[in-house]
């Protein structure tokens, strides 16, 4: 079994995401993954959260390694999806498999056509960066 890289979550996102997932009690796709990746973060306070780490409401720019296309998302809550294509929601796989990773981590995830590794090169803005400690 690969292992996957270590994670970090604010407080803040973690204790979002659980109140979000304590409202939410039907099942998603997805559902699992997520409530593991809370279990298995180390958590710190927002004012703490090194630049480098995927928190929600960061812009990511990363890579497929196999085709060597980038891509970049913005991870939002559920009521923040307005249909962009530049979003991903914290419930969609890709977003459960970015939040928490920093820049140079790369994991495993499926594809129509198999698996594709995904590498996180950049953050381009991340909240805790940028001073919005309390969003």
């Amino acid at each position: 079994m690969e292992r996957k890289p270590n994670i970090t979550l604010s407080s803040l996102d973690l204790d979002r995401i659980e109140s979000l997932l304590e409202k939410n009690n039907s099942q998603f796709p997805g559902r699992d993954a997520l409530e593991a990746e809370l279990d298995r973060a180390d958590v710190l306070d927002p004012a703490e959260m090194p630049a480098n780490v995927v928190t929600m409401n960061s812009t990511v720019r990363f890579t497929m390694l196999e085709s060597g296309k980038s891509s970049t998302l913005t991870l939002v809550y559920p009521k923040d999806m307005d249909g962009s294509a530049d979003r991903v929601s914290i419930f969609a796989p890709v977003g459960i498999a970015l939040l928490g990773l920093s820049v140079g981590d790369e994991f495993k995830m499926p594809s129509p056509t198999g698996q594709v590794t995904v590498r996180v090169d950049d953050i381009e803005f991340q909240p805790e960066r940028a001073g919005e400690l309390h969003r």
